[in-house]
């Protein structure tokens, strides 16, 4: 018995390696974006970085979910993690943009394997009086990830070089592979059928067209040119195709009866939704300190310190009391506390204290934690576990898409908002300002040599349009906040139950 538990740990050491590197690695490169563009150039491609990790992320979570449940999990997560290594061992060796874009979407195809199957292995091996405890501690892996990767990719790139923000994942990944593949012992529970070659081509296609239309829209092109228009069409085309497709394959990559389950249906726009408003606190909260009340820090991930606290107890906590507790009565109280912080932030000016945004950020903290434990489980309540994966890789899936539409449309709330406030306050006086200063670049707020150039009365202005600009995104993702809680209360009573589901682990075992 012993044997097996140390096996176990093992196992789960192994898993927990493999979603730090994972979930981790975006916040990672964007820390060390400015240092690789000066060094290898291409500024003007270097959005492509980041799109094409994500897009090869997004698009094949759901695939590898459904085809670990068809040939089982082990020998994807074991692909995931070598396509994983591979891809970061090539991105330390990149001499261009183009290069690393093309890496980098290698490595996303490795983390769209990595992330669904890594949760559903962790169910596998788990028993399930132990499952709340683990689900608490990989909801607050999964949080911190988003400060540890700026700050780790700060001090490698400062200390070291920015190839070792990649080279670094080789013995992490070494490590992860072999505790994984030595210790877990696969399921006897298969799903094996027909591959929906269709379903994965459609939807590939439609995540590609719509990612990069978001990535590219408003920045590097018109929202109303013709590629971003192109490309949405392309997305609204394929995604109508994926859904005929899914309705008629044998085994659909995401399948639509899953929904009809009301407890995972919820979870899933829960995920969607609270991802969305999350996303708001954790792009614009280091903006606004560092942009307006002029806060010290070098990195995002040190600024959300105090909110990741926050998420961190509240995945620990939800993971434990989800066997006594409903999941209902779970996520609609620690989503109430999203909704609190997220008004309060509204609040807050060019005149707040950091003490008070700090508070602010941990109650935003508790608001999102329990979400990160608690839905994984959630999910896939009720779910057969032949099917585990697809449900796990949709809830992920879905959560992304969540961040990914929070960032677009709240980027262009806030850019729409903040140019039409900075123009309003510069008719006149602009002749005032540094040479080579754009009064309506709020991110010359950022630099501190640029920011005390200004003349004290044009930056009260800048500060005041910026802020204001930000405190309206969050009154915003009160917005999806606020159905985020809604959408709790339909989970109905159902709670983890360890008794009910040691048949299925001891079958399966």
């Amino acid at each position: 018995m012993s044997g097996s538990r140390n096996k176990s740990s093992l196992v789960v050491a192994g898993l927990l390696l493999s979603i730090l590197m994972a979930s981790m690695d975006n916040t990672i490169v964007a820390t060390a974006m400015g240092t690789i563009v000066g060094e290898l150039g291409g500024l003007n491609h270097f959005v492509w970085v980041t799109a094409a990790y994500m897009v090869a992320e997004m698009a094949g979570m759901p695939i590898f979910g459904k085809l670990s449940d068809m040939y089982g999990r082990k020998r994807f997560f074991i692909f995931g993690m070598i396509v994983f290594m591979i891809g970061s061992a090539l991105c330390g060796t990149a001499g261009s943009i183009v290069e690393l874009s093309i890496y980098r979407a290698i490595q996303g195809i490795g983390a769209g394997a990595l992330v669904p199957i890594t949760f559903t292995i962790l169910l596998d091996t788990v028993a399930p009086e132990n499952r709340g405890k683990l689900m608490g501690l990989f909801g607050a892996v999964f949080g911190m990830s988003s400060v540890f990767g700026p700050l780790l990719g700060a001090f490698i790139t400062d200390y070291v070089s920015w190839q070792w923000i990649f080279y670094m994942n080789l013995p992490l990944g070494v490590l992860s592979f072999f505790l994984v593949a030595k210790g877990y012992k696969e399921s006897a529970i298969r799903n094996a059928g027909r591959i929906d070659w269709l379903g994965a081509t459609t939807l590939v296609g439609a995540i590609v067209c719509l990612m990069f239309a978001l990535e590219l829209g408003g920045k590097l092109l018109a929202w109303t040119s013709l590629p971003i228009v192109g490309l949405l069409s392309g997305f609204a085309v394929l995604f109508i195709l994926f859904i005929f497709a899914e309705k008629r394959a044998e085994e659909p990559i995401i399948s639509f009866s899953m929904f009809k389950i009301r407890l995972f249906a919820a979870s899933t726009i829960i995920a969607v939704l609270s991802g969305a408003a999350f996303i708001a606190a954790s792009v614009y909260l280091p903006i606004f300190i560092q942009g307006v009340l002029g806060g010290t820090a070098t990195n995002s991930g040190l600024m959300l310190l105090p909110m990741m606290v926050g998420t961190v107890i509240t995945a620990t906590v939800g993971g434990f009391v989800m066997a006594k507790l409903s999941y209902r009565v779970i996520l609609v109280s620690t989503l109430a506390l999203l909704v609190v912080g997220l008004g309060l932030l509204t609040t807050i000016s060019m005149d707040s204290s950091r003490l008070v945004v700090t508070l602010y950020m941990i109650i935003v903290g508790l608001g999102i934690g329990a979400s990160f434990s608690v839905l994984t489980n959630s999910a896939i309540h009720g779910i057969a576990p032949a099917h585990r994966g697809a449900a796990t890789a949709t809830l992920n899936f879905l959560r992304s898409f969540g961040m990914m539409m929070g960032i677009t449309v709240f980027g262009i709330v806030q850019n729409q908002i903040m140019t039409n406030r900075l123009t309003a306050v510069f008719q006149d006086g602009t002749n005032a300002m540094p040479q080579g200063v754009d009064p309506k670049d709020p991110y010359v707020l950022m630099e501190p040599a640029l920011r005390s150039a200004i003349p004290e009365g044009i930056l009260e202005k800048m500060l005041s349009g910026v802020s204001s600009s930000i405190t309206e995104v969050f009154m915003w993702g009160l917005i999806p906040a606020l159905l985020a809680v809604g959408a709790a209360f339909f989970m109905g009573r159902e709670k983890h139950d360890p008794a009910a589901e040691t048949e299925a682990y001891a079958t399966a075992h």
